[in-house]
């Protein structure tokens, strides 16, 4: 059973940046794609980027894009997303997850996903 655990939210001003970690237990993280999911009060849970299993193809949903990046170590078992320029709009629980690649569905729905980490929690001050 893979297990997921997150690191680097906490609190910022609005302009400024953090580094969220995602590290993976395992053997077979280079084989997974890994995404992010964040989840605001009162909201849906909501894509925001996925990267391959190779680290070379990425998606990101427009809200972040040119903002935030996606980026995998795959020798550390490790993905992190690096967020520049927070808006207050990017306050929520950001979740990551990862896909082993045999489910069906939408990479940008929460159900194509094989596991999840607990969130860490981004607050984005104006």
């Amino acid at each position: 059973q893979v297990q997921l655990v997150e690191s680097g939210g906490g609190l910022v001003q609005a302009g400024g940046s953090l580094r969220l970690s995602c590290a993976a237990s395992g053997r077979t993280f280079s084989n997974y794609a890994m995404a992010w999911f964040r989840q605001a009060a009162g909201q849906e849970r909501e894509f925001v980027v996925v990267v391959s299993a190779s680290g070379l193809i990425t998606y990101y949903a427009d809200s972040v894009k040119g903002r935030f990046t996606i980026s995998r170590d795959n020798a550390k078992n490790t993905v992190y997303l690096q967020m520049n320029s927070l808006k207050p709009e990017d306050t929520a629980v950001y979740y990551c997850a990862a896909d082993q690649g045999y489910n069906s569905g939408s990479y940008f729905r929460e159900t194509r996903y094989d596991y999840w980490g607990q969130g860490t929690q981004v607050t984005v001050s104006s």
